[in-house]
């Protein structure tokens, strides 16, 4: 089976393709995977480095300036220009669609040559090239049930899961610990701000660990974003006598194995993560995202026990404190999160979305 993958921007729209990508050469190994994505994105680095073929298409998200506008309206022809082409020189068996602006051109122009067309929505709430496209494809998997009663009429939606949840759940607490020199005796809390990094969040970690506020016996796994790494560093250098500092991690899935907490944005892909792994989680969702959809993906846990929501208006350093030494300290309560957080997990999300490619491709 061929594939083409369109879809990027953020990690959130990568990896679980990546992850399903994967799996599909692990069922087969004469399946053929193509990804199609943006120079700009992230995709640019990530999926090379993942081993995997990537075409890049001219794509630009929607801006509301008049300018912008005619730019983005540009590229989107460009992209339907090269998305012909790309689609007829690899004859895809099916198309992939996973969100974000680039995968608009690649869906249209696979629908009009009457390719299957599976799209993959991540989030709680469905992204505008996915609603866009929901009625005319073969079928919509969704990471969260929920999601379907916010599609249009005659979407045909599966609930699959994120397949970056089947990556992850084979993972143990000690193989996490191994892997970060931490003791398994000890309590370990994950910082992570997303693929990009979150400036709020940074600000108040920085705040919470000058204050010298973290526990004894609790150990920070902390991920500050390649652009704030410096900067974190600098204002804390003397404060990091049980902090594992970094930029970026790859190894994201050890990091959440190690955590008996999480401290994080909600994007879709790192709730699929924790909730493989059943991490009760602190999150914060990002109030600059596309319709706020951050903070209905953290609802969704919030409302199920597996999690706290903490708007990023009422988050500081003096809240942080007061949460997680209510957690540490109650080890019922953390395991009651973990425990409902564990339930949501779909662990064979990987699986289920390959075989709805299997029953539309060609």
């Amino acid at each position: 089976m061929k594939i083409m993958i369109g879809g990027g921007g953020t990690g959130g729209h990568i990896y679980p393709a990546l992850a399903l990508a994967r799996h599909a050469l692990s069922e087969d190994g004469t399946n053929d995977i193509l990804f199609v994505g943006s120079a700009a994105g992230l995709e640019s680095k990530i999926v090379p480095a993942s081993g995997f073929t990537l075409v890049t298409i001219p794509a630009r998200g929607f801006q509301r300036s008049f300018k912008q506008l005619f730019l983005t309206l540009k590229d989107f022809i460009n992209g339907l220009r090269s998305s012909f082409k790309v689609l007829k020189d690899y004859q895809p068996d099916v198309v992939l669609g996973t969100g974000g602006y680039v995968a608009a051109p690649l869906v249209l122009s696979a629908l009009l040559k009457k390719i299957p067309v599976v799209l993959h929505e991540q989030n709680a709430l469905p992204g505008l090239v996915n609603r866009w496209f929901a009625p005319f494809v073969k079928k919509v998997c969704l990471s969260f049930g929920e999601t379907g009663k916010k599609l249009p009429p005659f979407s045909k939606a599966v609930t699959t899961g994120n397949p970056r949840a089947s990556e992850v759940s084979e993972i143990g607490r000690l193989e996490g610990c191994r892997y970060f020199s931490l003791d398994p005796g000890e309590k370990n809390i994950l910082i992570y701000g997303g693929s990009r990094g979150a400036l709020k969040l940074n600000q108040v970690i920085i705040a919470y660990l000058k204050e010298n506020f973290l526990p004894e016996g609790v150990n920070l796994i902390y991920v500050t974003g390649d652009i704030y790494y410096q900067q974190v560093f600098t204002e804390l250098e003397q404060q990091l006598n049980r902090v594992k500092l970094f930029s970026y991690l790859t190894e994201m899935p050890e990091a959440m194995a190690a955590a008996d907490l999480a401290v994080t944005r909600s994007g879709a892909t790192t709730l699929a993560e924790l909730t493989a792994l059943g991490v009760p989680a602190l999150l914060i969702p990002s109030p600059n995202v596309v319709n706020n959809h951050q903070y209905y993906n953290a609802r969704i846990l919030s409302d199920a026990g597996a999690a706290v929501l903490i708007e990023e208006k009422d988050f500081d350093h003096f809240r942080l404190q007061t949460e997680i030494n209510r957690l540490i300290t109650e080890p019922a309560l953390l395991e009651q999160m973990s425990r409902r957080s564990k339930q949501m997990g779909m662990t064979d999300a990987a699986e289920k979305l390959y075989r709805c490619l299997q029953e539309v491709a060609l």
